[in-house]
């Protein structure tokens, strides 16, 4: 303070501290205000505590305001102190009333409801200084690994805190980053750390002791002051940086974080499509003994089937052809068995007419697709039998029999083809992910191109595509743009990713097109099925050069002047595309031979990912062929056939070398190791040698002669020859492996849609018991998983029946005890012994995450056994007696017997006039024998959905009754109605008070809408023909 010299402060770069001379703060407060130069902002009002608020009686609190403010506001006090706050700050969540009652060790936000103190530093790359500090003295594979481990963590940290923006969105927990506590402000031995108020944990409390000292190294005089200015200094100091820096660096952390995240969650949905579009078409099972490098799967004919649970929605059988176009369909009415008398002859029909080389099932079905893939495969053994023997003359059949049968034969089958009598039909059913059919079925693509299709025959094409070629129908995916013209929203839907619904849309898509691109140029397009069906039209797309609108030019182009095109040459000749976009996509077009171009001679290279600037204009492919067959450098001149010739001999050597490389290494393998030779894991250009080849394209240097074109000054050429070579062995060799059908952990997600972290031992769930053994119980989980309560799991003690325990029909709530994910099972237990356990005493399974290490689990595992008390205390209020057994577990009744726990649905013991203890249907028949009498009336009775629950059969009009469902709390025992009657959130004390304040409100609300004047009588489909008249 003071009025210095402008020419005595100084560079502002060199900034000093100066030394305030003069009187101390109060005085010199007096002196301002007593000049007029400082006026108080505040006044006091009668009845408030002024004299309790000091700070408020304080004159310097407005200039301690500027200071601060403009203190906060610079540039390189903002920088240095965002450096220290980055590597001191933390994060911690904490249940919210909401989370504490949720959140058990079973449920998926455990483990990310309790995390203490996690550094900030960890969602982040090390920075710059500590990198070398931890890569000094590090060789060349220590790096690596050291980079890996670094890059991993970060992967880790960032989807987890996608995980906690998941939580906190849904009110679970709350995520706070701060700086740590002061130990002796945070500290309550009466309330724990995750309990604590907001006022206990606010910026206050946080320790800004590496702040204050860096502040005050700068702020303070280097020559001291006073202490009573130095003090004001400090408050200053710690102003700027509670008020303002703080809450400043706090939001930059959580939006840095949130799209680090965010770039990490594209980047795994990114590589979760790519592994998608990677996955090369299904390859039957009578071809996985052969290599496909030997013998490729090409364009097999398929069968895709839907499967559907629903009884009104059939099953049905969509027969593909080569190229993916529907040939036939069979459709299975909803409720009849494929391996029924009238389904069996006609699916067996079916089969033969269209002679499948697989059949694939989808999984959308759930478990009733597993039953339908095994009822196929025994349907398909008779088909293949019947078809094999088709000309064997049965014993039992004289010649005139026989010359009928096959007159039926043929009449049966008029596609059939003489060419294949002496071939063998192969076939084999599998269950394979109809994610992307399930999706066409429905979208408006899949509509515009079956228009009278039903949704389920739409999903068996689709899938049977999906078999086909999984690129493709990616790549016809996307090819639909939204109504803002956006392409590639239908990909949107596809489940990709757990976390995909977090992550921006517009960034998803641009990773998801880029992926697309990368591997549609991996792995080329078929030029003349790209231009002739739609469904692989998509793929043109995203050819290099091209693009959506391209791709449909050359379409129509191609289709203008035939429909195919007799070489790449061709394409530029014809003007199907220009010049510049010929030159950057012909490498990743095919022309391959069909039937169309029989009377044209196909270049080999056409089919290859040779640029064409390699063997037409510069002529190095065929220089390659000739001087690898030692023809001479006259035969390499301008005669396109006998350079055709040369390089189809040399890729036919070529060929052949990689089979002999193949056989002679699965005998050196099968001499040493025995039969156990994995046929996929060879490959010719990982598997083999260098030096073990001994085609004619290795005995050439194609370095020297890449050295002679440089030098000729025509470019470096060298990744082309080699590309050449390698074209020649394997040429457009499909770089994705076989789609391998799913099994174990994957097939049971796929059916079920549950895994380790929605099912897992110690889980309770709730089933119906279908079906008692002499071994236990079969019991029908949501989502018609099955489970099985092995006999000595029923009770504590010795039980003889399943039936003296549970009965057919009967919802029970068990506890998990094993998850057989292979076998398609759930293991259960009734026993009393197991739901004493704690939560904690249950194997974590190893699929999941591991728990973070700054996860408290001492916290956790308090909360644990506070739940499991209220827990226990509710399985004792639960127990029930049953009948005169003495089964019990040593605890007696009033009468004397042994009680326990059950799980089951009970009878009530209530003898209010509107409750029933019936099943559902004698409730509804009593309401509607009783007609209009009951109309506004509601019947309770036990729900069979749970074991504490009521359902209310409320009639609303004639014909018309509405089932509620009632959670009950507080029960006393499973025979009594609970203290608590819960609707949605809103809680009744008892029947009478359901009635009164549910019941007949909703009846004033019936009323009110029949007679309103828009009301009608009606049902919907007259209401819609109604609504159409008056339209017109």
């Amino acid at each position: 303070p003071g009025d210095e010299d402008e020419d005595d402060i100084g560079d502002p770069r060199q900034w000093i501290a100066p030394v305030v001379e003069g009187p101390g703060p109060k005085e010199f407060a007096d002196e301002l205000i007593g000049k007029g130069e400082l006026v108080m902002l505040s006044n006091p009002r009668e009845g408030t505590d002024w004299d309790k608020t000091p700070e408020m009686n304080d004159p310097l609190r407005a200039c301690r305001y500027v200071a601060a403010m403009e203190l906060a506001q610079e540039p390189r006090i903002r920088r240095q102190l965002r450096a220290i706050y980055r590597s001191e700050a933390v994060i911690t969540t904490r249940p919210t009333s909401k989370g504490m009652g949720a959140i058990d060790a079973f449920h998926e936000y455990y483990g990310l409801h309790l995390i203490r103190d996690k550094p900030l530093k960890e969602h982040f790359p090390p920075d710059d200084a500590e990198l070398e500090r931890r890569r000094a003295h590090l060789n060349a594979d220590e790096l690596k690994e050291l980079d890996t481990e670094l890059k991993k963590r970060e992967a880790n940290s960032c989807i987890q805190y996608l995980n906690l923006l998941k939580a906190e969105r849904s009110g679970d927990i709350t995520v706070q980053v701060h700086l740590p506590f002061v130990s002796t402000n945070i500290e309550d031995a009466s309330t724990p750390w995750y309990k604590l108020p907001a006022d206990k944990r606010g910026r206050d409390r946080q320790d800004v002791a590496r702040f204050m000292e860096a502040l005050e190294r700068v702020y303070f005089p280097a020559n001291g002051d006073t202490d009573e200015w130095n003090e004001e200094r400090r408050k200053i100091l710690r102003m700027a940086l509670v008020n303002y820096l703080l809450p400043q660096f706090e939001a930059e952390a959580r939006r840095d974080l949130k799209d680090a995240s965010t770039r990490i969650g594209v980047e795994a949905s990114a590589q979760n499509l790519n592994t998608m579009a990677m996955t090369g078409p299904y390859r039957p099972s009578h071809l996985l003994g052969e290599s496909r490098f030997i013998v490729p799967t090409g364009e097999l004919p398929i069968v895709g089937v839907c499967s559907s649970n629903d009884a009104k929605d059939g099953t049905f059988l969509a027969a593909v052809n080569e190229k993916g176009e529907l040939s036939d369909h069979l459709a299975i009415p909803g409720g009849t068995s494929v391996t029924s008398d009238k389904m069996r002859e006609r699916v067996i029909t079916f089969l033969m007419q269209t002679r499948p080389a697989a059949i694939v099932v989808g999984s959308g079905g759930g478990v009733s697709s597993r039953a339908t893939a095994r009822k196929l495969g025994e349907v398909l053994t008779q088909a293949t039998e019947r078809w094999n023997n088709r000309l064997i003359q049965g014993q039992d059949e004289d010649d005139e029999d026989f010359e009928e049968r096959m007159l039926a034969f043929s009449q049966m089958h008029p596609n059939h083809k003489d060419e294949d009598e002496d071939i063998d039909w192969k076939c084999n059913v599998d269950i394979v992910d109809d994610n992307v059919a399930q999706l066409f079925g429905r979208s408006v693509r899949g509509k515009k191109e079956f228009p009278d299709t039903a949704v389920n025959l739409k999903v068996a094409i689709a899938t049977a595509r999906w078999a086909k070629d999984p690129l493709s129908e990616l790549a016809y995916t996307w090819s639909t743009a939204s109504d803002a013209g956006v392409f590639g929203t239908e990909m949107l839907f596809l489940n990709v990713h757990p976390l995909q619904r977090l992550l921006p849309k517009p960034l998803l898509l641009r990773e998801y097109e880029r992926v697309l691109c990368n591997v549609v140029a991996n792995v080329g397009v078929d030029l003349y099925g790209a231009c002739k069906f739609d469904h692989i039209h998509g793929l043109l797309s995203f050819v290099p050069g091209l693009g959506p609108r391209k791709a449909n030019n050359l379409k129509q182009s191609v289709a203008r002047i035939g429909g195919a095109v007799s070489s790449r040459r061709s394409i530029l000749a014809k003007r199907l595309l220009g010049p510049i976009v010929y030159n950057n996509s012909v490498a990743f077009l095919r022309v391959r031979a069909i039937d169309e171009l029989q009377d044209h001679q196909i270049h080999p290279l056409d089919d290859s990912r040779c640029h064409p600037d390699v063997y037409q204009r510069n002529k190095w492919a065929v220089k390659i062929a000739v001087d690898a067959l030692e023809l001479g450098d006259s035969a390499a001149g301008d005669n396109d056939e006998y350079a055709i010739s040369a390089i189809r001999d040399v890729m036919q050597n070529s060929q052949n070398e990689v089979e002999r490389l193949y056989n002679e290494t699965k005998k050196e393998w099968e001499n040493v190791y025995g039969p156990t030779f994995v046929v996929d894991s060879w490959e010719p250009r990982t598997s083999v040698p260098t030096e073990r080849w001994r085609d004619k394209v290795e005995e050439l240097d194609l370095e020297t002669f890449a050295e002679m074109i440089q030098q000729s000054g025509l470019g470096k050429w060298l990744s082309h020859l080699n590309m050449v070579k390698w074209e020649y062995r394997l040429p457009f060799q499909d770089p994705r492996k076989p789609m391998v059908p799913p099994t174990g952990e994957t097939l049971f997600r796929l059916l079920t849609g549950e895994t380790d972290a929605t099912l897992c031992p110690g889980k309770e769930v709730t089933g119906k018991v279908m079906k008692n053994g002499d071994f236990g119980s079969q019991v029908k989980l949501e989502g018609d998983v099955p489970g099985f309560i092995p006999l000595r799991n029923l009770a504590d003690d010795h039980v003889e029946s399943a039936e003296d325990i549970v009965q057919v029909g009967t919802v029970v709530t068990a506890l998990i005890t094993q998850v057989k994910m292979e076998h398609m099972c759930v293991d259960l237990s009734l026993k009393k012994e197991d739901f004493k356990k704690k939560s904690s005493e249950w194997e974590r399974p190893q699929s999941l995450p591991p728990l973070d290490d700054h996860f408290d689990r001492a916290a956790a595992l308090t909360i644990d056994e506070e739940k499991d008390k209220e827990r226990e205390s509710r399985l004792d209020a639960l127990r029930l007696t049953i009948g005169s057994s003495n089964l019990g577990d040593g605890e007696t009744g009033a009468d004397g017997q042994p009680v326990r726990r059950s799980g089951k649905v009970t009878r009530r013991a209530c003898a209010h006039p509107a409750f029933r203890n019936a099943k559902h249907d004698e409730v509804d028949r009593e309401l509607n024998e009783a007609g209009d009498a009951m109309v506004g009336e509601a019947l309770i009775r036990p729900s069979n959905k749970s074991c504490d629950s009521l359902a209310i059969h409320w009639m609303v009009r004639p014909g018309c009754i509405k089932v509620i469902e009632v959670l009950e709390q507080d029960k006393d025992t499973d025979a009594s109605i609970g203290n608590k009657l819960i609707i949605k959130k809103e809680v009744y004390g008892s029947i009478d008070e359901l009635l009164g304040r549910y019941i007949a409100p909703m009846n004033d609300r019936v009323e009110e809408v029949l007679h309103h004047r828009k009301f009608l009588d009606k049902l919907e489909d007259e209401i819609d023909t109604k609504l159409e008249t008056m339209k017109r």
